[in-house]
Parts: C-alpha cells; sequence; structure tokens
C-alpha cells in the first residue's frame, strides 16, 4: 500500500509540473538567455522546429488571406513608441492561429465586415526595446517572461466595415494604455460595447482569448507550445 501511495505521488508530482511548464515539449538544445528564457535566435534552430512539428511553420498572414486589412503600426512612427522598429509591413502567425484567423475572416465577410491587423509575431528583441520604452507591464510585455506574440500566438487586430473600408467604433484606438482599453470597461456607449463583444465573441468562437487590458489583444489557444522568438521577418 505505501509503495502505491509513493507511485502515486510521484505521478501526481509529474503530471502538475507537466502542466505549469511553458517551455515547448520539442527542445532543440537552446541555451537560456539572461533571463533564463529559451529563445530562438537562428533561422536553422527555428527549422528544426517545423520538422518536428508542421503547425510551428509561421504564415504569412496577406499571403494566407490575401483580402485581410494591415495595418502594421510598428512599420510607421504612428505607434506608441513613436519610433519605426520593424523594417518590414510583413505579418506572421503560428499555422494553427493562422487558420483560425481565415476562418474568423470568411465568416465576418457573410455580416460585411472584415479584420485590420495592427500586430502579430513580434520579435523578442523588439518586446524588450519596448519594455525599456514603457515600463507598464500591463500593458508591455516582460522581458523576463516574454510575449505571446513573440511565439507567434498572439495578434492586434480590430474590425472594419467592408462598405466603407473604416473600423468599426471601438472603445479606444490601438495602443490605448488606459483604463478604457480595458475589455469590460463599462462606461460606454452601447453601440460600442456591441462592437467590441462582436470581436470578442468571433475570437473566442474560434478558440482565441482577449487579453485583461487591452480589448485589441487575442491569445491563441496553447500558445505555452510554441518558442519564443527572436529572427527578422525578412529571415522566416
Amino acid at each position: 500500500m505505501k509503495r502505491f501511495n509513493l507511485i502515486f505521488i510521484l505521478a501526481f508530482i509529474i503530471l502538475i509540473s507537466c502542466s505549469e511548464s511553458t517551455e515547448p515539449q520539442n527542445d532543440i538544445n537552446i541555451e537560456p538567455n539572461e533571463y533564463g528564457l529559451k529563445v530562438i535566435t537562428k533561422t536553422s534552430d527555428y527549422l528544426k522546429t517545423i520538422q518536428f512539428d508542421s503547425n510551428n511553420k509561421l504564415i504569412n498572414l496577406k499571403e494566407y488571406i490575401p483580402d485581410i486589412v494591415l495595418d502594421v503600426r510598428y512599420a510607421t512612427t504612428n505607434n506608441f513608441t513613436k519610433q519605426k522598429v520593424y523594417d518590414t509591413n510583413l505579418m506572421y502567425l503560428r499555422l494553427p492561429a493562422a487558420k483560425a484567423l481565415k476562418e474568423i475572416q470568411q465568416e465576418l465577410k457573410i455580416k460585411n465586415l472584415g479584420l485590420k491587423i495592427f500586430d502579430a509575431y513580434r520579435p523578442y528583441s523588439i518586446t524588450k526595446k519596448f519594455y525599456e520604452i514603457y515600463k507598464d507591464t500591463n500593458f508591455v510585455a516582460a522581458p523576463w517572461y516574454g510575449s505571446r506574440h513573440n511565439r507567434a500566438c498572439a495578434v492586434d487586430l480590430s474590425i472594419i466595415d467592408l462598405s466603407t473600408g473604416q473600423e468599426i467604433p471601438m472603445p479606444t484606438e490601438y495602443d490605448d494604455f488606459t483604463e478604457k482599453a480595458h475589455p469590460n470597461y463599462p462606461n460606454l456607449p452601447d453601440s460600442i460595447k456591441t462592437n467590441r463583444e462582436i470581436l470578442k465573441n468571433i475570437m473566442s468562437k474560434y478558440n482565441f482569448s482577449v487579453y485583461p487590458s487591452e480589448w485589441w489583444h487575442y491569445d491563441f489557444k496553447g500558445w505555452e507550445n510554441y518558442y519564443l522568438m527572436d529572427i527578422n521577418f525578412r529571415d522566416l
């Protein structure tokens, strides 16, 4: 009986430790950085992860969903940093997240609506830069954790009216670091709350969950199964 109890306890400990881990299971011998994080910095290592599992592939969103609208703010100075931090307007997500986004776009089109994407995959070095500029981790990812954007499993987006090409009214502008940006902020006109719920409901339907401080930020289910990455867009 004592032996059985010991085996049960050991099995339970292993189960708990596995469930809390945010490291991918396909270890490719990456040296941890100064924060103890394993970050892919070499294209060759990224390609190895695709050999382990094709879902690791990063998909060019404009090629995969041609009618999607991109507004890559970080490739311009029209963002909270007031700096151009991306050298391209390319956008990528992991294959399962890209597939889900494509289904969302198709469903929205039935209602004469569509998606506008502000950001998706973000290199880890850019996350570190953001933190140097703005140290509120409610809105900017801490470099000692990394961002789900760095795992190519997060997307910043809104909805447009296909008739006009304009965004439908939302609680705030993109990257508004105020209380109004919270996805459940109550003191808003009913029409704006309705628009916010349209986005929230359809994203949830396809396994995206909204970030607690930003109505525009959605994380794809299973984000913890992917490596943090710091590879330039043009090298993907």
